[in-house]
């Protein structure tokens, strides 16, 4: 199965894919940490993005052909990015699912401005353009509010996916 994670910078993403990773027995492919392998000086330029989304659908393509869940971790503010995942790796309707994170934006920026490690650039001011940009999801999708617990949110999503098999 490939689960997608989408939403803006600073709502969680990776911290409830980190839980949930387990619970489901996949991997996670992160566009931070990707983009960081690939490219030690990102500009966050489209062609780099593109390469990222790429790389990112190419691998969880082979894993899914292997059998082997995988979580794919980025912001995904484009409909068409997020259709491209399902049809680039042939994923039939029970074997796909999206999970949106959302959380207030002073929560989502305090994150940001408290952020210690990890493999993500994004700052205040990337989560505003990104703000402006991100588009709807309309495919069907689980909607994960980040000011839950990360462990019931994982279990939650956990619980769904194995009722939909």
């Amino acid at each position: 199965m490939i689960v997608i994670f989408c939403g803006l910078p600073g709502v969680g993403k990776t911290t409830v894919a980190k839980k949930l990773a387990p619970l489901i027995d996949a991997f996670i492919l992160s566009s931070d940490k990707i983009r960081k392998e690939l490219i030690p000086q990102p500009t966050y330029e489209r062609y780099e993005r593109e390469l990222i989304y790429h790389v990112m659908i190419l691998v969880a393509k082979y894993l899914h052909e292997a059998g082997k869940n995988c979580i794919l971790d980025a912001t995904f503010n484009k409909e068409e990015f997020r259709n491209q995942v399902k049809k680039k790796t042939h994923c039939s309707n029970d074997q796909f699912f999206i999970v949106e994170c959302f959380c207030p934006e002073n929560i989502a920026i305090s994150r940001i401005k408290h952020r210690k490690g990890g493999y993500s650039d994004a700052n205040v001011t990337t989560y505003l353009r990104m703000k402006k940009i991100y588009e709807e999801v309309k495919a069907k999708h689980l909607r994960i509010d980040t000011l839950k617990d990360a462990d019931m949110n994982a279990k939650i999503i956990a619980s769904k996916i194995s009722k939909t098999k």
